[in-house]
């Protein structure tokens, strides 16, 4: 079980766009676009807890492309879990809405995406971050990511693993 009481304490994985490469903790690129837990316009960091699965979410759409791996270090809280799924109701939320692929279709053409209202919902509930299945080819329930909306607060940890600096020689 990754979570203890609402928190996880561990590793995180993302496969970055070298474009944000020397912003491993930005969040520009979901802010820029938005993603399926996160509207344009709120920053998100899209993590993975093992990289297999950051690489398998990072070419979910056509061929892999020039990619950075970058590890973290994260003590981070309160986290969703959306593997319960009596807590997915009290949002009015199922495991199959999370599932859905339509939420980029309804993006873009400016419709309601209800896992982004899901999102909006948490973070007004203070919650940092969801723990969602990975829905990328290839994945089972067993590969699971961690979407964060808050990252750097007292109560909470983030930490990217570069103790030789290589991403800001990039």
């Amino acid at each position: 079980m990754p979570l203890d009481e609402g928190r996880y304490r561990g590793p995180l994985f993302r496969a970055l766009n070298p474009v944000y490469a020397r912003e491993p903790l930005s969040g520009r690129g979901a802010e820029k676009y938005g993603g399926r837990f996160n509207a344009k316009g709120t920053p998100a960091l899209y993590t993975a807890l093992d990289p297999a699965t950051a690489l398998r979410e990072a070419y979910q759409v056509g061929d892999l492309q020039p990619t950075i791996l970058v590890s973290y270090h994260a003590d981070l809280g309160p986290i969703f879990d959306t593997r319960d799924e009596a807590a997915l109701a009290q949002y009015g939320m199922t495991a199959s809405v999370l599932a859905d692929p339509g939420w980029r279709s309804a993006m873009l053409d400016r419709r309601a995406v209800p896992t982004q209202d899901l999102a909006a919902q948490l973070i007004k509930d203070g919650l940092v971050g969801l723990l969602v299945r990975s829905f990328a080819p290839g994945t089972t329930p067993t590969n699971l990511n961690l979407v964060l909306w808050r990252w750097s607060s007292p109560d909470t940890r983030l930490t990217v693993v570069d103790d030789e600096d290589r991403l800001g020689r990039l």
